[in-house]
């Protein structure tokens, strides 16, 4: 597989919360971070994503906001 999104960061699906339509999976891609994205379920099943399976998170951005602590 080959992408041209350069912000890509493997690790271990550590939960995923089904939906009706969509379902969140989580994964932590090391050092304390985890990344989470909701993805529709049919995505979910034809990936094969289960807890405890490496995948990837690919993050593909127009825009980034930035926020501070008043």
């Amino acid at each position: 597989m080959k992408l041209s999104a350069r912000n890509q960061f493997k690790g271990t699906v550590t939960d995923i919360q089904k939906g009706a339509v969509n379902g969140i999976v989580k994964i932590d891609i090391g050092g304390g971070n985890v990344m989470s994205a909701t993805i529709s379920m049919n995505a979910i099943r034809e990936l094969g994503l289960e807890v405890g399976k490496e995948a990837y998170a690919v993050v593909k951005a127009t825009s980034v906001m930035v926020g501070v602590d008043e």
